[in-house]
């Protein structure tokens, strides 16, 4: 008992009276195997991808994305023109400046505090940033890393241009009580921390492959945004219009997206291209697709040499029916249709006068007398 490793568990007694070790069960084997098998599900998961993957749906600017990027447009319109005009939606920004969220509760204060970093556009691009470049990574293509590019500048451009252009100051430093505080030199409207909130993290749930992911992530990614925005009024930096434009803003640039698919593909295509010329001015070897190796064919001894050659499979074929060996298994054989093989190292000497299973036997010479 001393000699086992402390990590086996013994089962069944060891010996029996006046006998030697009969049986011994030892947990760890099996505890091995699962964990082997689930590796090999994990890799084969991973081997099923294939690069550069074709079957990922890229979205396009549909009738019903129009419609919903023309009433978005029509409600970001509105809360402008409802600012502009001093209307009831300028009254309810000071009602809840003046109720000051952050006294009423000032038990969550510490909380939000870090929670409205989620919004924040260095940390939050940095995070989807990695997660995007792994993706880009794995699947061989820049369409990912491209997109959140081209959303992120489509963010400044716009939203930037809304701040500098409408000039709105924040609750902080108001001046008029009522009043609007549009063309006073400020940055606030729409709220830059909704809007990146909604384009960070709705990119996410742009760039997901299945139906179903593409839900959750949408729902996760609405439910960030708008914590992150109510975030911004109980600490009192926003106004609450500025909010709903923020929403609105970020919610136009994930639905005008389409329309700058064909742009990301062709710059997709032209960054392959020098990569592939700079490897070449460089003599580096350019990657080439994997071809499969032609299986070898063992035949017994004495069988005909006339072997159907077996015909070559494409590699994204050969890379599938890898991944997928666990899950769909190839037919099994029955035992007398396999060819006897003798293993390498076998200690057995190969015998020239035995023949395969299932051929007829010559006949034997009678002998009597």
């Amino acid at each position: 008992m001393r000699g086992l490793p402390h990590h086996i568990v013994i089962t069944k007694p060891l010996f029996r009276q006046g006998s030697q070790l009969t049986r011994c069960n030892v947990d760890w084997v099996r505890t091995e195997r699962n964990l082997t098998r689930r590796l090999d599900r994990v890799f084969a998961r991973l081997d099923r991808e294939p690069e550069r993957p074709a079957h990922i749906d890229v979205p396009r600017m549909s009738r019903h994305r129009v419609v919903l990027f023309t009433a978005t447009l029509a409600f970001y319109l509105a809360i402008v023109w409802a600012v502009v005009i001093t209307s009831w939606l300028v009254r309810l920004d000071w009602q809840v400046m003046f109720f000051r969220p952050y006294q009423q509760w000032p038990q969550i204060h510490a909380f939000l505090d870090y929670y409205v970093v989620l919004g924040q556009r260095g940390p939050t691009a940095v995070m989807v940033a990695a997660w995007l470049g792994w993706r880009s990574w794995r699947q061989h293509t820049l369409r990912p890393l491209l997109t959140l590019a081209t959303s992120l500048l489509l963010l400044n451009i716009t939203v930037g241009a809304a701040k500098l252009g409408m000039g709105r100051l924040g609750p902080h430093y108001a001046t008029v009580i009522g009043s609007n505080e549009m063309a006073l030199g400020g940055d606030i409207f729409p709220s830059g921390h909704t809007a990146n909130a909604v384009v960070t993290w709705g990119i996410l749930a742009y760039l997901a492959s299945t139906p179903r992911a593409r839900r959750w992530l949408s729902a996760l990614s609405a439910i960030t945004a708008l914590g992150v925005g109510l975030t911004t009024v109980y600490l009192g930096t926003h106004w609450l219009s500025d909010v709903l434009l923020g929403w609105a803003a970020g919610v136009l640039i994930l639905l005008a997206l389409p329309w700058f698919e064909p742009l990301i593909a062709k710059t997709e295509t032209a960054l392959f291209d020098l990569r592939d010329r700079w490897r070449d001015r460089r003599g580096l070897p350019v990657p080439e697709p994997a071809v499969p190796v032609a299986p070898v064919v063992l035949r017994p001894r004495g069988a005909p040499a006339e072997q159907p050659t077996p015909a070559r499979e494409p590699a994204a074929s050969t890379r599938a029916s890898r991944g997928m060996a666990h899950l769909a298994p190839g037919p099994h054989t029955t035992r007398s249709e396999r060819t006897p093989v003798t293993p390498a190292g076998s200690r057995r000497p190969p015998h020239a006068d035995r023949l395969p299973r299932g051929t007829a036997q010559p006949a034997r010479p009678v002998t009597g007398g």
